[in-house]
């Protein structure tokens, strides 16, 4: 199956895109660098679209907004839950319950069939999804029934951003995911001249707000967000140079986002919302694997089980 295919590989371009706003929240606030990436991502979008064309209908512009408040209200819940934690349960869980939505609402509601090997595949996916996505290294502490529940929140709007484009009609192009990301790149863009106005009323600089504040954690318009390098942010001091360089990061983060929801897109219209859904779960995957080449971090074993999986369930579904 051609669409399993393409959603995983879409699934390590997410990857790539939580990368790179990672890094970018390092120096840039995050709700700044999620602005920028929306704003990068909707040129990059408006840009593709007239040589990918489709048709404007009011019904597919609908489902675009909507799919772009449903983006925003992940990346609140996902901030919540992580900022509640512990990561290492909450990241996964997340995770998994973004595939399960779609996955059942394809199964149960569309009416996806696949073969006996394909059922195989969904379940090893979910195994892989909940591996690669733990991250090594915290307490064992039991989550709060507000962190599961919030946590539970981000994987149903994550989850429900993908069924929201499911339903978009097959001759839209790109359409509903540019109102998506004009959407969220709206809702950002107002956010931040709030916090710029409130800055310069308490005395500070507008420019105040492009400080890291709170945890550093990058993530893109669509929910998805670098859940495997969050930390406690530190204040210091932060160079015109490595500014910039922020800047170009999180603008390349909202490129590389932007086609990723492309090739889901395409999935999606190709396959099932099931398959699609469970592979583009798999997103960590890419995030992960850039980390190890790039930053020369440690890919813990439990992660390259779930890896070695995520390609099995690739190909089981594949062939499905």
């Amino acid at each position: 199956m051609v669409s399993a295919v393409i959603a995983l590989v879409g699934a390590l371009v997410y990857g790539s895109a939580d990368f790179l706003g990672g890094l970018a929240a390092k120096r840039l606030r995050s709700i700044v660098v999620t602005c920028a990436a929306a704003v990068s991502g909707l040129v990059a979008l408006v840009v593709a679209q007239p040589l990918v064309g489709g048709r404007w209908t009011p019904f597919d512009l609908t489902w675009g907004v909507l799919a772009g408040f449903i983006g925003i209200a992940a990346v609140a819940l996902l901030y919540a839950c992580l900022a509640v934690g512990p990561m290492s349960i909450l990241s996964p869980l997340t995770a998994v319950v973004s595939a399960i939505a779609p996955m059942l609402w394809g199964l149960l509601v569309k009416g996806d069939a696949l073969a006996p090997v394909g059922y195989a595949g969904l379940g090893v996916a979910l195994v892989a999804v909940v591996l690669v996505g733990f991250i090594p290294g915290e307490h064992n502490l039991r989550p709060s029934v507000r962190g599961v529940l919030m946590a539970t929140g981000a994987g149903l709007a994550i989850g429900a951003f993908l069924i929201v484009i499911d339903q978009t009609g097959d001759d839209s192009g790109l359409v509903p995911l540019v109102m998506s990301r004009a959407t969220s790149a709206a809702v950002t863009l107002i956010v931040v001249a709030a916090l710029a106005v409130a800055a310069v009323r308490g005395g500070r600089p507008a420019t105040s707000v492009l400080d890291v504040a709170g945890l550093r954690l990058g993530a893109t318009p669509s929910g998805r967000a670098d859940v495997g390098h969050t930390e406690p942010a530190t204040t210091g001091g932060i160079t015109d140079m490595s500014r910039r360089r922020a800047w170009w990061l999180a603008i390349a983060c909202g490129v590389a986002d932007a086609a990723a929801n492309a090739l889901m897109l395409v999935a999606l219209r190709q396959g099932d919302l099931s398959v699609v859904s469970a592979l583009t779960a798999l997103y960590p995957a890419g995030t992960i694997l850039l980390a190890a080449v790039v930053l020369r971090e440690r890919v813990a074993p439990v992660q390259w089980v779930g890896l070695a999986l995520a390609l099995t369930a690739g190909g089981m579904l594949a062939i499905a």
